[in-house]
């Protein structure tokens, strides 16, 4: 989170100007003394390869003309056009290319993404927070070693759209501050230095530092117990100065991270955010800085620590923009000359004609998703539903509580390398199933399909749970789970009594008393947890999702866990857990019991049911773009950075 009403330095730049370095700029493609350098960076493409999610199809320019963009089959026709005639071009992004909410390219391990990425001519990304959804090993060994996993054509290795066995990407990924928690090492190579042709058959070298977003190790998605962040400022100004020992003067920042600053994609406005104090603060050394992660758009130039200007650029989210940064350089010392830089967001319109060759990519991949949402996982005898009965309890809600409790059973997974404790089963879990806060883990019912004799199929399993996030397995005192419980009443303003009911896995059964405040509801006797009562002196092996260790659904009381171990994100491993049972069936709902009820003054409390969001149009929008809208829409306290 932060705060834009407060906190951005005063300077000179409150408004940013045109991303024009100097006057000089506007004719620097006429600069032949000096060597061209084009810069294409895209980010936040989240795997969109079709098109932009409904929510973010359409961008504002200059005036208030409105772009219809997205789509990378229409990407790579605007990227041809924007190379043409250009010898020393370089395409790359910083950070979450991958791992978004697309079926046909999340549920095929992102493999699809990278086909898309390789055919582009990406050179190189920086890992983003959401690069690291998985683990370490899934990105560096699979997604770019092209390493298989463990069972080929089912967890990946897929045939791409040219009849290949998937071998990884072609581009290196970097991160300069993603480091392993036990030794301080850097996950990833911190920087790269590309060379560039300066003629006569002479090179120059141009450096470029990566970082990713502070704290990522601790976000829902990418939460990995054994990975550290660092300070970004620091770890850009050691590169920069290690980078400049080594000849490079020639020097480009890609984060992610960045800031917000108007509304105008080609412009800049009122600037403020963690990227945009980074970039008036680190060294000169720096030319340009290129940013990602907040899913917004904007083109300007600041001034550097010695009031130099340089270009400062995030290109949207989803497929929206193509970055392109113009360097000159000096052929003599391969410095930048800062006055001849420019800069602009080109959008990726889809009034042109798409690539051919990226059209079949998508249509390959679109059309494996779809033969992949058809395949049987397994059987369900019935339906099961979110409907609650009096307590709270629902045949879903208790199916996805099962599930969690199988999942934190589970033993570590052949590529999950970033946990530091062993991974100690559950002893029960939590499910949030009408949370404090944010959005609900169940998408939607599993409704019985009498024509395919209940048959469950891969596409029905997975988008039912889960928003790509792990269950966690962690250690917690007896005392936390009674106040967890407790923490599902809440007085709001204005009176009454809300209530944000916990599913509990089939080994727990619990009462509370509908004549008690809140917060003195639950008898810590009246909670068994395989027929014995909680001890809240003892500690205990919860499961649940990592939002809700995290404190994101509103339940403080798991804060301070220990020992945490992550295990597989939740729709990848609720698929694994239906086609493992092989047959599932509604429990009884029975867990959850209510004490005195019937006496008067009794409450059970109302149930606030997450928020539908919807279209401006007014229709339903599908679980990915609801979830990308909820993570992005406005706090009391001021912008939410989306995830």
């Amino acid at each position: 989170m932060f705060f834009t009403a407060a906190g951005a330095l005063a300077t000179v730049t409150a408004v940013g100007t045109h991303a024009f370095a100097s006057g000089h700029a506007r004719d620097a493609r006429t600069a032949d003394e000096y060597v061209d350098v084009q810069l294409l960076n895209i980010t936040d493409l989240h795997g969109y390869l079709q098109a932009a999610p409904a929510s973010n199809a359409v961008i504002t320019g200059a005036g208030g003309k409105k772009y219809t963009v997205g789509g990378v089959a229409y990407m790579a026709a605007h990227l041809e056009r924007l190379r043409a005639g250009r010898a020393n071009s370089l395409f790359f992004a910083p950070g979450d290319l991958f791992s978004g909410w697309e079926f046909p390219a999340e549920s095929l391990a992102d493999e699809p993404t990278i086909e898309a990425l390789n055919r582009m001519g990406m050179n190189f990304a920086s890992a983003g927070n959401h690069e690291f959804d998985k683990s370490p090993a899934f990105l560096s060994q699979h997604m770019v070693d092209g390493i298989s996993y463990p069972t080929v054509d089912w967890d990946n290795s897929f045939v791409d759209s040219a009849g290949q066995r998937f071998h990884g990407a072609n581009f290196a990924y970097y991160s300069a501050n993603m480091v392993w928690a036990k030794d301080g090492r850097t996950v990833l190579p911190p920087y790269n230095i590309e060379w560039v042709d300066a003629g006569r058959g002479r090179r120059l070298p141009v450096g470029f530092i990566h970082l990713t977003v502070l704290g990522s190790e601790l976000m829902p998605a990418s939460y990995q117990p054994g990975l550290r962040s660092l300070d970004q400022l620091a770890t850009a100004n050691r590169c920069a100065a290690e980078l400049k020992a080594r000849g490079v003067n020639a020097i480009v920042l890609s984060m992610h991270d960045g800031a917000v600053a108007g509304g105008d994609f080609n412009s800049g406005t009122n600037p403020s955010g963690p990227a945009y104090e980074l970039a008036l603060r680190c060294s000169p050394d720096i030319d340009a800085i290129v940013c990602g992660h907040w899913h917004t758009a904007f083109n300007m130039m600041v001034p550097d620590p010695n009031g130099v200007r340089r270009p400062f650029v995030e290109a949207g989210c989803h497929g929206q923009i193509i970055n392109e940064i113009n360097l000159r350089l000096d052929p003599a010392t391969g410095k930048v000359i800062r006055e001849l830089t420019t800069s602009t967001n080109h959008p990726n319109t889809r009034d042109v004609a798409p690539h051919p060759e990226l059209a079949e990519v998508v249509k390959y991949w679109a059309g494996y998703g779809t033969r992949r949402a058809a395949v049987p996982l397994g059987k369900q005898t019935a339906s099961f539903t979110r409907t609650r009965n009096e307590a709270g309890e629902s045949t879903m809600g208790d199916l996805v509580a099962d599930w969690a409790l199988w999942a934190g059973r589970q033993p570590q997974g052949p590529m999950n390398d970033a946990n530091l404790d062993p991974p100690v089963p559950a002893d029960l879990a939590v499910i949030a199933i009408a949370p404090r806060l944010g959005q609900a883990i169940i998408a939607g019912d599993l409704v019985y399909d009498a024509a395919t004799d209940g048959t469950v199929a891969f596409g029905k399993a997975w988008n039912a749970v889960g928003f790509g996030d792990p269950i966690v397995t962690a250690t917690v005192t007896g005392q936390q789970i009674h106040d967890a419980l407790e923490q599902q009443w809440t007085v709001p303003v204005g009176g009454g009594l809300k209530y944000a009911p916990l599913a509990v896995s089939a080994n727990v059964r619990y009462s509370f008393d509908a004549t008690g405040p809140a917060g003195n509801r639950v008898d810590p006797a009246d909670v068994l947890i395989d027929g014995r009562p909680l001890d809240v002196s003892r500690s205990y092996r919860i499961a649940a999702p990592s939002y809700t260790l995290l404190n994101q659904d509103g339940y403080p009381a798991f804060t301070g866990f220990a020992q945490p171990f992550r295990h597989n994100r939740d729709f990848e491993s609720f698929v694994a857990y239906v086609k493992e049972r092989g047959r599932i069936e509604p429990a009884p709902l029975n867990r959850v019991t209510v004490k005195n009820g019937g006496v008067t003054g009794a409450r059970i409390g109302e149930i606030h049911a997450p928020e539908r969001l919807r279209s401006a149009a007014g229709a339903v929008l599908p679980r990915a773009e609801a979830a990308a809208l909820a993570a992005n829409r406005p706090t009391a306290e001021g912008f939410r950075v989306p995830c």
